[in-house]
């Protein structure tokens, strides 16, 4: 149903400023405009087919630009460290594509890299270098327009080759900005932080989008790093070594290209990855989200907790429903280790129907023996007393056994307090979650009753030394759904029981609350990493 939500939309007709912001702005999903450039004077005047090079140099040459220059080209990396940017007049720029223009109208329209030795501006310093390196510039986001920075504008004589789209009209712009390749280029992947038309004048792109909760696949740059809007998953081939994650990013992307004379609406926090044919002109204008408008600054710490912690919360569902698909051999197999040490002595499977009418008519506190427990339920008693069976470390053995009706499930009352018992948070990995998640609340109910009556020191064990971060978040989330389904009296009476099996009722509470709470630091841990770039390796998290 999501992915449906998703979908990018694509309009015929250029819509009115009340129809983008219901229909498209609101939705923040990616929407193609087609044909809403085409009335622009740019849109035939810069055509290099129609000499739009010459018209360029003859209104705007003589500006000085700031050029990407980068050594991974076509490739351009939105982090500093890897381009750097240089000052260019743009009649070297044009004179560069005018060259490249010509070899494509000789070699039948084919398309290559152009590359210069040494580019120097009118005064003859060296400015761009390229020589060995192979370097390749790009215009990336010279600004037209900008209400922040004024200073910062470099084309403001092009303003009068392009239109304000209209459905644009009610909204503040932040800044408009030019993007111009000679050879082909592709940027990579980012996000940005505002509201993006992208329009193309000449040429053509193809841009691949991701949605903003598609960042654990992209592996967003750390939030406090200078590119923290950029993935850090390298175009070409993946390193799935490094970015195992990345593989599932192919399987939530869309594709869409964009002609010259359309627009893409590009949401806020969209990924998106561009590759420019050769010779291809844009201009993007960026506003701010209402969202982001309307939102005060004392707020802002409200919010972002507010957003961690629901974060975190979809965290520790998707670690627990992922998993919930892996566990069921898991608990087969462990039932059916159990059913291999079954003596003379075991319990023969009861009618479900006849044994739940049955158990109705009793009290709660009754329902305790084992010749009563349905099959499913006896199977995971016999699985959990063995697991605790099998990790206590007895330190008498002449100690007298639980009493019990069946000796299968005995374990020495003193030694129930050494285990080696690894920290899980992969329900996968720890049996006893497995067993606990795969049971309904009110089977669950049955073990918990059967163990409290007859293996009062097993179910101590249990709880207090065997569950681990993901056994204790399972077994609150299944006694959660259990008080949901009981009565107030039925539920003190097994709270009662339950509790009543331990010496010290607060340290039971403390070592779940403990165990839980240590699952959703390593599901924040996660949310970190997955949406932050972030490793937290610390015991005390940075939200206080």
């Amino acid at each position: 149903m999501e992915n449906e939500c998703l979908q990018i939309g694509r309009f015929e007709n250029i819509p009115t400023p009340d129809e983008f912001t219901s229909q498209i702005e609101l939705k923040n999903v990616p929407a193609l405009i087609v044909g809403c450039v085409k009335n622009w004077k740019a849109f035939t005047h810069w055509n290099p087919s129609n000499g739009g090079l010459d018209y360029l140099q003859e209104r705007v040459g003589s500006s000085i630009v700031e050029a990407m220059l980068s050594k991974s080209a076509p490739v351009f990396y939105g982090d500093i460290r890897r381009h750097e940017r240089v000052p260019l007049p743009f009649s070297t720029f044009l004179g560069i594509c005018k060259e490249l223009y010509q070899n494509i109208e000789s070699n039948s329209g084919a398309c290559f890299k152009q590359e210069k030795d040494v580019l120097s501006d009118e005064s003859g310093q060296r400015c761009l270098a390229s020589e060995d390196d192979k370097q390749q510039v790009y215009l990336a986001q010279v600004p037209i327009m900008n209400t922040e920075h004024e200073e910062r504008v470099q084309l403001p004589t092009l303003s009068e080759d392009i239109k304000l789209p209209e459905f644009l009209e009610e909204k503040s712009l932040a800044s408009i900005n030019l993007w111009m390749n000679s050879a082909q280029a592709k940027s990579s992947t980012h996000y940005d932080p505002h509201h993006n038309v992208l329009c193309v004048v000449s040429g053509c792109k193809q841009v691949f989008l991701w949605p903003p909760s598609a960042s654990p696949y992209l592996y967003p740059m750390p939030i406090h790093g200078e590119a923290s809007n950029h993935s850090a998953v390298a175009l070409g081939k993946v390193d799935l070594s490094v970015h195992p994650r990345a593989e599932g990013s192919a399987k939530i992307s869309q594709k869409v290209t964009i002609h010259a004379g359309d627009a893409l609406f590009i949401p806020e926090g969209w990924f998106h990855q561009v590759d420019s044919d050769c010779l291809t002109m844009a201009v993007n204008f960026w506003w701010q989200s209402e969202v982001m408008l309307g939102m005060s600054e004392h707020m802002d710490s409200y919010y972002m907790r507010r957003i961690v912690k629901r974060l975190t919360d979809r965290e520790m569902n998707q670690v627990l429903c992922k998993a919930s698909n892996h566990v069921g051999q898991r608990v087969t197999n462990t039932t059916d280790q159990s059913d291999n040490r079954k003596t003379d002595n075991d319990v023969p499977n009861l009618n479900k129907d006849t044994l739940s009418k049955g158990l109705k008519a009793k009290k709660l506190k009754e329902r305790t023996t084992l010749h009563e427990l349905e099959s499913l339920a006896m199977q995971s008693l016999h699985a959990l007393v063995s697991l605790v069976h099998d990790r206590v470390n007895i330190a008498d053995q002449s100690q007298s056994a639980e009493p019990s009706t069946s000796n299968v499930f005995a374990v020495g009352e003193k030694g129930a307090s050494k285990f080696n018992v690894k920290d899980s948070y992969r329900l996968e990995d720890d049996p006893v979650a497995s067993i606990i998640w795969k049971l309904q609340p009110l089977t669950l109910q049955s073990v918990l009753l059967a163990m409290a009556k007859n293996f009062p020191r097993t179910l101590e064990a249990l709880v207090l030394h065997l569950l681990s971060p993901v056994g204790a978040e399972v077994l609150t989330r299944k006694l959660e759904e259990l008080d949901q389904s009981m009565d107030e009296e039925d539920r003190n009476d097994f709270y009662q029981i339950f509790y009543g099996v331990f010496d010290d009722q607060f340290a039971v509470m403390d070592a779940l609350l403990n165990q839980k709470e240590s699952f959703a630091l390593q599901a924040f841990k996660n949310v970190l990493d997955k949406y932050l770039g972030v490793k937290f390796n610390g015991s005390t998290p940075w939200v206080g």
